[in-house]
């Protein structure tokens, strides 16, 4: 007589399970590495550069101008899809900015005025200097628009650098680049705001502040509903885009009033997964229910506010920010690159572009800029005794970081397509962004290797 053959054990896993896990687990662990992000956004450069220099080229920019839009009623709203990218889902890249400014300020290395003071420093000269480089080749109309472009700094490219040598610098210095990074990116927004500005909607601009003033009325209500906070998002979102101020600004806006108090504390927590663990072993043992989330409608219930519960120990901001992390940095800004990244040198004159002063401007400003702005300020911010070196960071090593600085592709090229609306000087630009970001990068890499060499981080 045939004998069934038993089914798999609990926690075993199936055939097509061990299959798909030999194939996504190592993806997986690809995308939860601290480069990955900075990788993907290179390779979709790369591709993009590739696309614009073939027969491609013409369909794939046509492409991105093809309208798209939302209506219901007389209520309308058109952009082409190159504008949907930029003004729509780069919000949700400065949402994850503004989460990642207001963590720092809160609980970082921001949150006291010694540990801010070298990095706000170094992100006021790394700002200040290229912006200063730039206008002096640049100082007429309509090229002296693009000074905002050279003063970012691209946090994903330069702390993915940094992590290659993570086994050779000390940590220190990852989080000086990045506190850096983040106050660059601050000052960047001001910019944004101040001076990338046309004329004003006065109307929309009032309802933006309406929504705004509600959102930190929520906030201050102690309301912990994320739903609340995306509903009244988008509009602020689209009064923002209606007001005349950049669209992105809004994401910013709405970090800010995003709560980063979980509505249990960590005491709470511990006492409440004690209380309904005791109830599900009991449920577990019990002879006479039943032992299976599946049938047992009561395993199933604390089963349910364990996990609610796991969520009100965590803040708003910190699940926000977890839960666009990936999304921003997978999709949207490899899309941005799509959009925006495509330079056609075909037929172009390389040496004449290389020379212009919209290109020199940029490129200079980012590479030797930005090692003067950061280094410089930076020096002299110790040397007043107004901060003081991480520990364990020397001087040659800061201005390995100050080299990393003038990576500035992702904010770099998001300004000038505010900068310029002239295609020849928007390509200049971009140009100047990709020069001056790629020497940064090598020259920081080589210039860590040296400082290095035959050195391992001890701490």
């Amino acid at each position: 007589m045939n004998q069934r053959k038993p089914r798999l054990a609990a926690g075993e896993p199936y055939p097509l399970e061990r299959l798909f896990g030999t194939v996504v687990s190592p993806l997986e662990s690809f995308l939860r590495r601290a480069t990955a992000g900075g990788i993907v956004l290179v390779a979709t450069t790369l591709l993009t550069l590739g696309i614009a220099n073939s027969y491609l080229g013409a369909p794939f920019a046509h492409f991105w101008e093809l309208g798209a839009g939302l209506s219901f009623g007389s209520w309308g709203l058109e952009q082409s899809l190159h504008h949907w990218v930029n003004d729509g889902l780069m919000a949700l890249f400065f949402l994850v900015v503004g989460l990642e400014l207001k963590r720092e300020v809160l609980v970082g290395e921001l949150s006291s005025l010694k540990d801010a003071a070298l990095p706000v420093f170094a992100a006021l000269g790394g700002m200040l200097i290229p912006a200063l480089t730039y206008l002096w080749l640049n100082p007429h109309a309509p090229q002296l628009r693009g000074w905002g472009i050279p003063m970012a700094t691209d946090i994903a490219f330069a702390i993915g650098i940094l992590v290659l040598l993570a086994s050779r610098v000390p940590r220190a210095l990852t989080v000086f680049l990045m506190a850096l990074a983040i106050a660059d990116d601050l000052g960047a927004v001001l910019v944004i705001a101040l001076f990338y500005t046309d004329a004003l909607d006065q109307a929309a601009l009032l309802n933006a502040a309406l929504v705004l003033g509600l959102l930190i009325l929520l906030n201050r209500g102690g309301v912990r509903q994320r739903l609340a906070y995306s509903v009244l998002g988008v509009l602020l979102w689209y009064f923002t885009l209606r007001s005349g101020i950049h669209a992105t600004l809004a994401g910013v806006l709405l970090a800010f009033t995003i709560p980063a108090r979980p509505r249990h504390t960590p005491h709470q927590f511990d006492a409440r997964v004690s209380q309904l663990l005791a109830a599900f072993r009991a449920h577990r043992d019990d002879p006479n229910t039943a032992s299976d989330l599946l049938t047992s409608h009561d395993m199933g219930t604390i089963a349910a506010s364990l996990e609610h519960d796991a969520k009100a120990v965590q803040s708003p901001l910190q699940r926000t920010e977890h839960g666009l992390g990936a999304p921003v940095a997978f999709v949207i800004l490899p899309l941005f690159a799509l959009a925006n990244a495509g330079i056609d040198f075909r037929g172009t004159d390389l040496a004449a572009s290389l020379g212009h002063s919209i290109t020199l401007g940029i490129a200079l400003g980012l590479v030797l800029g930005k090692f003067v702005g950061i280094g410089g300020f930076s020096w002299l911010a110790v040397r007043l005794g107004i901060a003081r070196l991480p520990h364990g960071v020397s001087w040659p090593l800061l201005f390995g970081a100050a080299w990393l600085g003038g990576i500035g592709f992702t904010m770099s090229l998001f300004i000038s397509q505010l900068a310029f609306k002239d295609p020849a000087q928007l390509e200049f630009a971009k140009i100047g962004i990709l020069l001056g970001s790629a020497l940064a990068a090598v020259v920081g890499l080589a210039w860590l290797l040296l400082c290095t060499r035959g050195r391992r981080r001890d701490q």
